[in-house]
């Protein structure tokens, strides 16, 4: 059985990205702030991690920072994987606000995250949010402990929580060794 240790990524500096107007994922390329900076720190410190054998990170700045910091601290390879990417609100990707950002958030939680039938959604399913994350874990297996440096929301739906905390371990138990 592998153990996942699911590490949601350190508070993020949204004031980085607003001056730019950038649409859809270019508010992911947001590095952590100083304060993120320290409760990735704090993170590194719990003894879980030091059993670990690799880090896992979403390709988005603040997870790679989360994962950087992370491998300093435990010496440890981190391996950059696509599918742990966030949630995608927009599939289009042009979003272009937090406060559409948001209504998109809330018309796949009025859903349940499933496209209701005959109806074309922006947002991307849970099914599809599943899959791929489940998809990039079952890649894993061999390991006994894994770090996987991402996000709350893919995390969340993983493990049925949508209070995961910056910085926060979630232990994840797969099938495997």
């Amino acid at each position: 059985m592998t153990i996942f240790y699911l590490i949601r990524h350190g508070e993020p500096d949204w004031h980085t990205y607003k001056p730019l107007n950038l649409k859809g994922n270019g508010r992911d390329l947001v590095p952590l702030t100083s304060h993120g900076r320290s409760q990735i720190l704090e993170t590194a410190e719990d003894p879980r991690l030091g059993r670990a054998e690799l880090i896992l990170s979403s390709p988005y700045t603040r997870a790679m920072q989360t994962a950087a910091i992370l491998s300093r601290r435990l010496d440890l390879d981190i391996a950059v994987e696509y599918d742990l990417r966030e949630w995608q609100p927009d599939l289009t990707f042009e979003y272009n606000s937090e406060e559409r950002m948001r209504e998109l958030r809330d018309d796949y939680n009025r859903y349940g995250g499933t496209h209701p039938a005959g109806e074309r959604k922006l947002w991307e399913s849970r099914d599809s949010l599943l899959r791929r994350i489940e998809g990039v874990l079952d890649r894993y297996r061999e390991y006994s402990k894994v770090i996987v440096a991402g996000h709350g929301t893919i995390f969340g739906t993983l493990v049925g929580r949508a209070d995961i905390a910056q910085g926060e371990i979630v232990e994840y138990e797969g099938y495997g060794k």
